[in-house]
């Protein structure tokens, strides 16, 4: 479709309009996507991450629930932009704050490679949907005040809980092809895109202050649990694990670098980066699991969008005043006083930061300079059982694979013929070197049991042995290898004085969770029964 008007020439024009759209008498202009919109680059590096997260990475969310994420933003973007202004506008912003929502938003019970799955759909719809909708109703000077998946994100995350929802982890698995590809598409089309923006010193200045806010934290001995660690993530691990996540690179390149919710000016947004960074690590460090630490991560970037319109308030009200004094003399300069300003702010910062980080830092263990209680217990790795490991073991560490399966299984073997000494015995303080939190309650009870009347004495003999993952307090609380047992217990009941009152032998099916100590050995952390 074309119209033409006479050039000031005289000569007829033709302008080319753009396509429509005809419903019934009427026509409504359409602007579809132009390849040179930055919105559609970011999105192509996102959907990429999504893919290989698919394909490579092990991604705990579904198709359907992706696609049900973007497609709620889409609808809306199209509905409310065709309500206002009776045009069709391709959604290429909404559909871009539909697809980062669903790269970070998890729910729990999501398993890897259920790439079909519908459950929670409507939760990443209502997630995304409610994001989007705050960059319309939540406005300073005609723009939107909030990175809408950002603020929508931490909002669910605060309101949901971890018991319902959880972050996208900050480490994705060991380094594979598919790692190596995600970084790839990250980090090119991270610098690519925010160099072709004027936005890449910004999020330069992030990452130079990130990164030393975590080492200060990890020289404080800071400690998170994690769903993908055995053991807390701590000093130096938490440092490389959190400064090189592929999630952490992502928030800086794509997330903060929003042009519509940071300040302008090449050197505004440089320090806008930095107060970000700060904020950002601030929050961080009382976290004591990666839920929190994820949370405090994204909350920098609210709290510094929240705070802009003041920013940009007092960077006017600078101005003026500095216009006001052109003609007035000119004051001669301090750098000494200058530096020794900053000087004084970074070391208040680092006091600061070390104290908040005290809830998340790890606890001084005056035991273990002290050998567990001994007992002579021999167990014959010949008598065990071939282990079959899932792989989700191995992903997480690769020396529980092969003889470690079995290690782990002879250690299983030996704390479970300590604990039914203990018991014979009567012996808290040898109960308690093999066993810990919900196991150590359970057979205090029956120490207790034992005090006052007659308890149970389970003797295992295994007939197959299958080690997991499984987290028993949680995934915030960590992740514990598990063994799914089954055979024969040979159930010894003895009396208060140890005497043996009868026995019989049945089959089990049981599963027990093991964690590393303090001192290095494996205590059995829980149990349960399989069905």
């Amino acid at each position: 479709m074309s119209r033409s008007r006479m050039s000031t020439a005289g000569a007829p024009l033709t302008i080319e309009a753009g396509p429509t759209f005809r419903l019934g008498s009427r026509s409504y202009p359409v602007e579809l996507p132009r390849l040179r919109d930055p919105r559609l680059h970011v999105a192509a590096v996102i959907i990429t991450i999504h893919v290989i997260g698919q394909v490579g990475l092990g991604f705990e969310v579904s198709i359907p629930q992706i696609l049900a994420a973007i497609l709620a933003c889409a609808i809306i973007e199209v509905g409310w932009t065709f309500a206002n202004s009776r045009r069709i506008v391709w959604p290429a912003s909404a559909m871009l704050t539909g697809s980062g929502v669903a790269l970070i938003l998890r729910i729990l019970g999501n398993e890897s490679g259920d790439h079909w799955s519908f459950d929670g759909w409507h939760l990443f719809a209502i997630v995304a949907g409610a994001s989007l909708i705050t960059k319309y109703l939540i406005r300073f000077r005609g723009a939107p005040v909030f990175n809408p998946s950002n603020v929508g994100l931490v909002a669910a995350f605060l309101l949901l809980g971890s018991g319902r929802v959880e972050p996208l982890d900050f480490w994705w698995g060991p380094l594979d092809w598919s790692l190596a590809l995600a970084y790839g598409v990250i980090v090119i089309g991270g610098i690519a895109i925010t160099l072709r923006l004027g936005l890449l010193p910004m999020a330069a200045a992030f990452w130079a202050t990130f990164v030393p806010g975590l080492a200060i934290l990890a020289a404080s001995s800071h400690c998170i649990t994690a769903r993908w660690a055995f053991e807390p993530v701590c000093d130096t691990r938490f440092l490389s694990v959190v400064a090189t996540s592929p999630e952490v690179l992502v928030f800086m390149f794509f997330m903060i670098t929003d042009p519509r919710t940071i300040p302008t000016g090449r050197r505004a947004r440089i320090w806008f980066g930095v107060a970000v960074a700060l904020v950002s690590i601030l929050l961080i460090a009382p976290q004591t699991t990666e839920f929190g630490a994820k949370v405090g991560l994204l909350g920098g970037l609210v709290v510094m969008t929240g705070l802009r319109p003041l920013i940009d308030w007092l960077l006017e009200r600078r101005k003026l005043a500095a216009r006001r004094e052109i003609s007035d003399e000119v004051r001669p300069r301090r750098p000494v006083l200058r530096w020794a300003g900053v000087s004084a702010a970074v070391g208040v910062f680092t006091l600061g930061l070390v104290a908040a980080g005290a809830p998340a830092r790890a606890p001084t263990d005056s035991s273990a300079e002290e050998p567990p209680p001994l007992v002579d217990v021999d167990i014959d790795p010949a008598s065990l059982p071939e282990v079959t490991v899932d792989p989700k073991v191995i992903r997480l560490d690769a020396s529980l694979g092969g003889q470690g399966a079995q290690d782990l299984a002879v250690a299983l073997a030996t704390a479970l013929a300590t604990e039914a000494e203990a018991l014979l015995r009567g012996d808290d303080a040898l109960m308690a070197s093999v066993s810990m939190g919900a196991r150590l309650n359970e057979m205090g009870y029956r120490l207790s049991q034992r005090r006052s009347g007659s308890t149970v004495v389970p003797l295992y003999r295994f007939e197959s042995l299958h080690l997991i993952v499984t987290h028993p307090d949680g995934p915030q609380g960590g992740a514990d290898p598990a063994f799914e047992a089954r055979g024969m217990v040979e159930q010894l009941t003895i009396d208060s004085g140890g005497e043996e009152l009868g026995r019989n032998t049945i089959p089990f099916a049981r599963a027990f969770s093991l964690r590393r100590s303090s001192q290095g050995n494996w205590l059995i952390s829980g149990s349960h029964l399989l069905r």
